[in-house]
């Protein structure tokens, strides 16, 4: 290889100079200075695509951040549109359902009147009886011989009161005579007096006799009513519910451990329970409709009246107890039936209802937003009644309000919004 040097006294200033030459390099070393190379090469070509990648990263993060800011400054200014309802006046009977259950009309327990055995059953449970009707007959043969003796006496007793009122005949005769022969001066006096104290003495056995028949008399019937006692009847129309004895059965006629015999139970009236709650009690009047539904008997409807009422509230629970009578004539209520029963009860002052949608329920209690000159605002509210689909409002509402449905759980009070049309109202613009 042949160099230049700058000299002085060549022309254009240059010198040729020759370079000793550099032995040749071995084979070995050219591979490995190649080999060397390429790595190089790779690894910058490896750098340059990291690099790549790194500021395409950062270039698509810094565009997302760019693009949330301004999604989040779009919807802190945007306003929300909402839907809004006008409250609504309401002075409609309120719709009232509660449990209740069926009772008998009327209900006794039948116990013996008189101790002995039972002689004949007649009826058994479920057997429909009326007033009067057979049901058992106890046979007490005690009682049938003091009755026996009792009248035989009764007859007795008759007999001394005609031998006492012979007697006084004949005493009223003797005194009428001896006054006169007295008068005359035919008798003496004392045979006078005599004869009319005889007459007073009659006059009082026939008392004694007349009373004496009277009290027998009492005995006798009195015995008669032991002896009635024998046959149980029916004391109303109903049906036997449950038999505590059979033929053959000891029953013993007591005040306080007396025989239970049946239980009967007049059905052709039933009375329905209800509880129902202080709110409304007030204005649940005798004489209110009322509807009576069984699950157990579906698509049909029992319709009754408020009977009666307790005219007094339950200190534990404060609800009333109310009664409906509803008529069984064909006997498909039986009594002690889980029911539900339907009320229209009249409301004292009209109430404000509202969608139940428009409810907010949060740490602050039930709320209601009220749409305002474009603005949301949050109002606290009492619930009086709930029926699922609208709510009664008690405090907190005006009958000019305007409420929002499905409030957005960030909007906050005070917030802009924006009504919505409904869609008939957006298409009949549109048209």
């Amino acid at each position: 290889m042949t160099t230049y040097d700058l000299g002085r006294d060549e022309p254009h200033g240059f010198v040729p100079v020759e370079r000793p030459k550099a032995p040749p390099a071995p084979v070995g070393d050219e591979l490995s200075g190649k080999r060397s190379r390429l790595m190089r090469r790779i690894g910058v070509g490896v750098a340059v695509v990291l690099g790549l990648a790194l500021a395409s990263g950062g270039l698509q993060h810094y565009r997302l951040q760019q693009l949330a800011a301004a999604t989040l400054q779009a919807r802190e200014n945007a306003v929300p549109a909402v839907r809004v309802e006008p409250v609504r006046v309401s002075n409609a009977p309120h719709d009232l359902s509660l449990p209740g259950t069926t009772a008998a009309f009327e209900s006794a327990t039948i116990f013996a009147r008189q101790s002995g055995y039972i002689a004949d059953r007649r009826v058994d449970i479920g057997s429909r009886v009326k007033t009067g009707d057979l049901l058992a007959v106890i046979e007490a043969p005690e009682i049938d011989d003091e009755l026996t003796q009792a009248r035989a006496q009764l007859v007795q007793m008759q007999a001394a009161l005609k031998q006492a009122e012979a007697n006084r005949t004949l005493a009223v005769v003797t005194e009428g005579r001896t006054a006169t022969l007295v008068a005359q001066g035919w008798q003496t006096r004392q045979q006078g007096d005599t004869d009319r104290a005889n007459l007073l003495s009659q006059n009082a056995a026939v008392g004694v006799a007349e009373a004496n028949i009277a009290a027998q008399q009492a005995e006798v019937a009195r015995l008669e009513k032991l002896q009635a006692y024998e046959r149980v009847v029916a004391p109303f129309n109903g049906v036997i519910t449950q038999r505590s004895i059979d033929t053959g059965s000891l029953v013993t006629a007591d005040s306080t451990s007396g025989s239970s015999m049946f239980q009967i139970a007049r059905t052709n009236v039933l009375r329905v329970q209800i509880f129902v709650p202080q709110d409304v009690a007030l204005g649940l009047k005798d004489g209110v409709a009322a509807s009576v539904e069984v699950p157990e008997i579906p698509g049909r409807r029992f319709t009754g009246r408020v009977a009666r009422t307790a005219d007094a509230l339950q200190a534990g629970t404060r609800t009333l107890l109310v009664e409906v009578d509803v008529d069984n004539p064909d006997g498909v209520l039986t009594a002690g039936l889980y029911c539900t029963v339907r009320f229209a009860v009249p409301r004292a002052r009209p109430v404000i209802e509202i969608p139940s949608e428009a409810l907010i329920f949060n740490s602050g209690g039930t709320q209601v937003a009220v749409y305002e000159d474009g603005k949301a605002r949050i109002r606290k509210v009492a619930l009086a009644e709930d029926d699922g689909a609208r709510v009664s409002i008690a405090t907190g509402l005006k009958p000019s309000d305007r409420v929002i449905l499905s409030l957005p759980v960030d909007l906050a009070d005070g917030a802009p919004v924006a009504v919505r049309e409904p869609p008939a109202a957006m298409a009949q613009a549109g048209g």
